[in-house]
C-alpha cells in the first residue's frame, strides 16, 4: 500500500520509537507482576491462563500492536490531505491549461455511426450556446471540448443507444476574460485569442507593432490576480523591438491588457 509521506511530520520516527519503548516497558512490567494487571482486562482470563513460557512472547506481540495503532492513527489523520493529483483533477480547465470554448468559435461535433447527427461547422453564438439535429440550444462557452461532448451524450441518449460523441474546434476566439486586449498607441489594436506560452513579443507581433506616436518604453500590462486585484507591469517595448532586450519580453497570461501610451514629443 502505497502512503503518501509527505504528510507525517520530520520527528515521526522519533517518536514511534519513544512509544515503543514506553509500551515494552509497559509490558515487562506486566510479565514481572505475573500479568495480573493485564489478566484484569483480558476476556480470556476468566476461563483460560496465560502460561509463564509464553510471556515474552505475548509482551512483545502486546508491543508490535500498540505500534501498529499508532501508526494507523496516525496515517488516518493525514488521509485528509487530498493526493497532489486530486487537487490537479478539481481545477478549473482554464487553470489546468485546456482550451475553453468561447462565443465565435467553430466546432465540429461527431456522433459515431450517426453522420445524420454530426455537424462539420457549428458556430458558438454570441449568447454562448449551438445548436445541433435533436439538440437545441445546449450550453458550449465556458466548458473544454470534452466537457461538451459529455453533455451533448446525456442529451443524446433520449435517442440513440450508447451515444458516442467528439467535440473538436475548428477556429477558436476564447472566452471574452481569457483574451488578450492591445490598446492605445498599437498599429492595430484589438483583442487576441490568447495561445499557450504566448510572450509579449507575440502580442505585439500581431498587432503590427507600434504607431510612431507611441511612447514604448513606457507601457505597461494590467494583470488580473486571483484575488480579484490588479497589477501593474511596467515593460519597455522599445528596448524590446529596437535594441533586442529580451528581458523584456515576458509572458502573457490569459486576460491581460497590454496599454501603449502616446509620447508627449
Amino acid at each position: 500500500m502505497a502512503v503518501a509521506v509527505g504528510c507525517v511530520p520530520r520527528n515521526v520516527g522519533r517518536i514511534v520509537c519513544r512509544r515503543v519503548a514506553q509500551w515494552q516497558s509497559a509490558a515487562f512490567t506486566w510479565q514481572r507482576r505475573g500479568f495480573n494487571s493485564f489478566r484484569a482486562y483480558h476476556p480470556l482470563n476468566r476461563s483460560t491462563s496465560i502460561r509463564s513460557g509464553n510471556r515474552a512472547a505475548v509482551s512483545r506481540n502486546l508491543a508490535a500492536a500498540f505500534c501498529l495503532l499508532f501508526t494507523a492513527g496516525l496515517l488516518a489523520g493525514c488521509s485528509g490531505a487530498p493526493a497532489p493529483a486530486d487537487v490537479a483533477a478539481r481545477k478549473p480547465a482554464a487553470e489546468a491549461g485546456e482550451y475553453v470554448i468561447g462565443s465565435g468559435d467553430t466546432l465540429s461535433v461527431f456522433v459515431y455511426q450517426s453522420p445524420e447527427l454530426s455537424e462539420g461547422g457549428v458556430a458558438v453564438r454570441p449568447d454562448g450556446r449551438i445548436s445541433i439535429p435533436l439538440v437545441q440550444d445546449i450550453r458550449a462557452a465556458g466548458l473544454t471540448a470534452p466537457e461538451l461532448a459529455k453533455r451533448i451524450e446525456l442529451r443524446l441518449k433520449k435517442y440513440v443507444k450508447d451515444p458516442n460523441v467528439t467535440v473538436i474546434v475548428r477556429s477558436f476566439v476564447g472566452p471574452f476574460d481569457r483574451q488578450i486586449r492591445v490598446i492605445g498607441q498599437a498599429a492595430e489594436p484589438e483583442a487576441i485569442p490568447y495561445r499557450d506560452g504566448m510572450s509579449l513579443l507575440d502580442v505585439v507581433i500581431a498587432t503590427k507593432g507600434l504607431t510612431k506616436f507611441a511612447a514604448g518604453n513606457s507601457a505597461f500590462v494590467i494583470r488580473r490576480l486571483p484575488d480579484g486585484k490588479q497589477e501593474k507591469i511596467h515593460v519597455r517595448l522599445d528596448s524590446l523591438l529596437n535594441d533586442g532586450d529580451m528581458s523584456q519580453n515576458i509572458q502573457m497570461r490569459p486576460g491581460d491588457t497590454l496599454v501603449i501610451p502616446e509620447t508627449w514629443f
